[in-house]
């Protein structure tokens, strides 16, 4: 490749990152007759068209879609050397942070987090992102620098930190039979409403399911859903019970009036966990990201 300059690793990744040339010079705050040149000297220099038309947009490459996660890796690496020889100075980082969790954790974690970057580090851009079937791929290749959630990571390279035991509760609209009874509510009694669960990360049964069984009152599943608020939603304007962790049932208590059940039976909680490579362990601005997610998950469960 002769005299490479390294700084087209930025702009291939955010040409591959964005998929068109346009929105790869916004990113880059680049006029686009420059980026568009410098797709063509990354041409030249791999010997390859990186990324061709399909319709109005651009599909990559064979060796570009193969390029794309080490790429992405490598300049994760720069960065963290960079601020590492800037003394933590988070007032002067520009960059995006990804967390990659369901929105019942963008909802509990996220007005803290923006309040911390907003204080501490204005120039770090959070960027939240669903859960899916995903694997520890992208905290491999940097495309995410932390995950939070219920985690159930194997790869042993993977720093994996509990957070937090958090309650999981039952909860109804305020209308529903169950919310005017008084006293504990047996797990029997709950099972003669069908439930809406939550399919997070593609698993549709869990350990509630199996203290249920165990307790001989298996539930009727009405509907399955991608996310907490959809759950929320759903129970507000049916006569469904679902399950929730504590503070988001709780921020959904108060904004939309749902009622928490008293439950007369021991729920397992859920284990609320942390993940991330380790080659992000000494970059300052990822220790502030795990530090301001540890500290807002304390603030919200200060009185639990």
């Amino acid at each position: 490749m002769g005299d490479f300059d390294l700084n087209l690793l930025v702009t291939l990744d955010a040409l591959l990152s964005e998929g068109t040339v346009t929105a790869a010079a916004e990113r880059l705050r680049l006029s686009v007759p420059a980026t568009s040149r410098a797709l063509g000297r990354l041409r030249r220099a791999l010997g390859d068209p990186l990324l061709v038309r399909a319709g109005r947009g651009m599909v990559p490459t064979p060796l570009a879609s193969a390029l794309a996660p080490q790429v992405r890796a490598l300049l994760a690496e720069v960065r963290g050397l960079v601020d590492a020889s800037r003394a933590a100075d988070l007032a002067r980082v520009q960059r995006t942070m990804t967390i990659r969790c369901g929105d019942t954790w963008t909802a509990v974690l996220g007005p803290d987090l923006l309040d911390a970057a907003r204080r501490t580090a204005p120039g770090i851009t959070l960027r939240f992102t669903d859960e899916g079937e995903e694997t520890v791929q992208a905290l491999r290749n940097g495309s995410v620098d932390l995950d939070v959630g219920v985690l159930r990571i194997t790869a042993p390279e993977i720093v994996v930190e509990e957070l937090y035991q958090e309650p999981f509760v039952a909860v109804v609209a305020p209308d529903h039979p169950l919310a005017a009874e008084s006293g504990p509510v047996p797990l029997t009694r709950l099972c003669d409403f069908p439930h809406v669960t939550g399919t997070r990360r593609g698993r549709t049964h869990g350990p509630l399911d199996a203290a249920l069984a165990e307790a001989g009152t298996p539930r009727q599943i009405a509907a399955e859903v991608s996310s907490f608020t959809a759950i929320a939603f759903l129970i507000f304007s049916t006569d469904t019970v679902g399950f929730l962790g504590l503070g988001f049932a709780r921020r959904a208590a108060t904004t939309m009036g749902l009622d928490i059940l008293n439950v007369a039976a021991d729920l397992p909680p859920l284990v609320i966990s942390a993940a991330w490579h380790p080659r992000q362990a000494v970059d300052p601005a990822h220790r502030w990201l795990r530090t301001s997610v540890r500290t807002a998950i304390q603030n919200h469960y200060a009185d639990i």
